[in-house]
């Protein structure tokens, strides 16, 4: 099972992939105070649970002198704080259940998502909330298309480069499955044109619900495409 990590100040970033349809698990950590947050409980609870642990190590591993970023000692034990669906797709929340079950974790999702999702949803987001743990802090970005509350999620890097996570609305290539629907697909494209594209530098990156990430530098030239073949 491949693992990818990114570090930020104060923060990591490491992402798993689950089941038959590569769904990324995506999964930040507060060096600072040991808060986490997870996006898409898609599979797999053992792997979770092995990334938040993962996760919590980073606490120690990465700060040896047991001090966060800045000097500031760590306050706590990591712990999830939250578990953000990005869309109510079956394939992103399979093990959502049983991750807010066994850690405890409040849960997130788009507000019209969230009769579609089984389990009880905490926080409704809508574009221009923000949400988190502690001191990690993500901006949410409706996108509606893919399904009605469909969220990304953007999480400020003061260093550069941000990173957005796009759930099933945007990757490398295009956006989302809109079922040939060309009121949702013209929802979706004039969404991720306007919120995404149109606010965000070439260099943010994008981490999708599945495979590869890419920037929106390396998408950007081929929206006028896009928008041509329809989907």
């Amino acid at each position: 099972m491949s693992e990818n990590f990114w570090q930020l100040p104060g923060l990591t970033i490491r992402s798993i992939s689950v089941s038959e349809m590569d769904n990324i698990v995506y999964l930040i950590t507060s060096l600072r105070t040991g808060d986490q947050v997870l996006i898409d409980a898609a599979d797999d609870e053992p792997a979770i649970a092995r990334l938040l642990a993962t996760g919590a190590a980073d606490m120690s591993a990465l700060l040896p002198d047991g001090t966060a970023d800045g000097g500031a000692p760590v306050a706590a034990p990591a712990r999830l704080g939250l578990v953000v669906t990005t869309h109510s797709h079956w394939d992103h929340v399979r093990a959502l259940a049983a991750v807010a079950a066994s850690t405890g974790a409040r849960t997130a999702a788009g507000a019209d998502d969230v009769a579609d999702i089984a389990v009880p949803t905490d926080l409704a987001l809508s574009h221009g909330d923000t949400c988190g743990a502690g001191d990690i802090v993500l901006e949410v970005i409706g996108l509606r298309g893919h399904t009605p509350g469909s969220v990304a999620l953007l999480l400020r890097n003061p260093d550069g480069p941000d990173h957005l996570f796009t759930g099933d609305s945007l990757f490398p290539g295009g956006v989302g499955n809109t079922q040939k629907d060309p009121a949702r697909f013209t929802q979706l494209m004039d969404d991720v044109t306007v919120r995404i594209f149109a606010a965000l530098p070439d260099e943010t990156v994008v981490h999708p619900g599945h495979g590869d990430g890419t920037t929106l530098g390396n998408e950007r030239p081929a929206l006028p495409d896009w928008r041509a073949r329809g989907w």
